[in-house]
């Protein structure tokens, strides 16, 4: 009877006030965005700070490995801010926890800027990625939850376009410093204004109401937090009382299903108690962790870090760049990857996620192949001629590299980050998305780590052949296990796994 009340009004959008849920989307978003800029930034970022004459101090003369420690040390915390918010973010709540990533970010953009040794410089790299786990973690919570279904997915997936935005900015930022002495402390100080502006208008937005509901609070106080987050809409007051009392129904039957899970598994304890994860021992959960987890699993292990990785090289060979010119490709790059990035957005809600999932991921998977036959072409050229011109096989790779960041784009890159904030029950939703962004995280930690080796023993060819393989298991996942979330209430979508 519930779902039928949910169907009812889930799909009545035509009174949606874009301002009230653009201010819900936005703020958050920004989140990303400066996940986006620490990315794009980090290039130009090393090519300032290591440079003798441009640098601006008497540390600049930086091993790889120090080098690499610039970069990764934002990686490492931001698996610790997966780690705290899997334990914490469920009492924090999302607002709370984008307030504290606010804060983490602006002091940490400060602290960069501001550095007089490599020390406290990787101190602030680890501050800025407990910013960047916290972010991650809650705002596709928070826009999950605040958004109405039939547009749910248009904002979650342009998040990933302010992330593809920030990676520009970061370029741009490069573009435009890298030539003044201590540039670099500009390129990490722009971050700092930015992440005013995330706790500022964080500050000025209401809690979740499914989260105030959850901690215990009024339906009266979700209520009020519902009316503000859907503006316009909130005019139909029979239609937010209606999903008030789904939301409080829905809870209602997950605390009393949780309660005799505890029960039956012997009342829990310790760690795993500690944190949350005694709830996953309900079967309940099992699908939903198994559709965010592997999504996480399979965007990071079919080879998007590792062949952007290589895209300068792979550009360089075809003739289209080398040396200065490098910059300039990374930004031709970088828009093609927001291009794409907003066609997914603009069709997620109408074609939906399945469909853009196994087109997109099948693409990669064609892509791959693609590039392992050039590749074999590439090899064989340079054997037989030292580093020579290697024609046709070069031109492949650059059209393959395009049609892997193009797919990546309208599938993975979007559509994983969209199901992960939506295809989790609201009981253990803050604990399992944690978990999804630390799997995430450390994912790609693992394939970074693990590339160079790899590329050194099998060669690139026999690598893309592997992240082929990979690709065709991540299709069967899509299709046997990824269920179809369009129009459907966050309600409508919990139900699905009591069936």
């Amino acid at each position: 009877e519930r779902e039928e009340s949910a169907s009812k009004h889930s799909h009545d959008d035509s009174t949606v006030d874009w301002l009230a849920t653009g201010l819900c989307f936005l703020f958050p978003a920004i989140g990303g965005l400066l996940f986006g800029y620490d990315i794009g930034a980090s290039s130009g970022v090393l090519v300032s700070l290591t440079s003798p004459t441009l640098s601006g101090t008497d540390w600049y003369s930086l091993s790889a490995f120090q080098s690499g420690l610039v970069v990764s040390m934002s990686l490492l915390g931001a698996l610790l801010g997966s780690l705290i918010a899997l334990a914490s973010g469920n009492r924090l709540g999302r607002r709370t926890e984008l307030i504290f990533a606010a804060l983490l970010y602006g002091v940490s953009a400060g602290g960069m800027g501001l550095s007089g040794s490599l020390a406290p410089l990787l101190g602030c790299r680890v501050l800025y990625g407990l910013g960047i786990g916290f972010a991650m973690h809650a705002a596709p919570a928070y826009i999950a939850e605040t958004s109405p279904p039939a547009v749910r997915g248009l904002l979650i997936s342009l998040k990933e376009a302010m992330i593809v935005g920030g990676i520009l900015a970061g370029y741009f930022s490069g573009y435009l410093f890298i030539d003044e002495v201590g540039g670099w402390r500009s390129m990490y100080g722009v971050a700092a204004p930015l992440a005013l502006l995330l706790g500022v208008g964080m500050a000025s937005l209401p809690e979740s109401p499914r989260w105030l509901l959850l901690s215990g609070a009024s339906k009266d106080d979700a209520f009020r937090a519902l009316v503000r987050c859907e503006g316009r809409r909130a005019a139909n007051l029979p239609l937010v009382q209606a999903e008030i009392d789904d939301m409080a129904a829905n809870i209602k039957d997950s605390e009393a299903f949780n309660a005799a899970s505890r029960a039956s598994h012997g009342g829990g304890g310790g760690i795993g108690a500690a944190l949350g994860l005694d709830l996953f021992a309900d079967s309940r959960y099992y699908r939903p962790l198994l559709v965010g987890m592997s999504l996480m699993l399979f965007q990071q292990i079919t080879g998007q870090p590792s062949v952007l990785y290589y895209a300068s090289q792979i550009f360089e060979r075809a003739g289209f760049a080398g040396g200065q010119e490098a910059a300039g490709v990374s930004v031709l790059l970088g828009s093609f990857k927001l291009v794409m990035t907003l066609v997914a957005v603009a069709t997620v809600d109408k074609l939906g996620r399945r469909p853009l999932l196994l087109g997109g991921v099948g693409g990669m998977v064609v892509a791959l192949l693609l590039l392992t036959a050039a590749q074999g072409g590439v090899d064989a050229a340079a054997g037989a001629a030292g580093v020579a011109d290697v024609g046709g096989a070069a031109w492949l790779s650059a059209a393959a590299l395009l049609l892997y960041v193009g797919c990546y784009q309208i599938s993975f890159g979007p559509i994983s980050w969209l199901i992960v904030g939506e295809v989790f029950p609201l009981a253990v939703r803050s604990q399992a998305i944690a978990l999804a962004t630390f799997v995430n995280f450390a994912s790609n930690f693992g394939v970074s780590l693990v590339l160079p080796t790899l590329q050194e023993t099998i060669g690139m060819r026999s690598t893309y052949g592997i992240f082929a393989v990979i690709g065709v298991a991540a299709v069967l996942n899509i299709y046997y296990n990824v269920p179809e979330t369009k129009n459907k209430t966050l309600e409508q979508i919990e139900a699905l796994w009591r069936k």
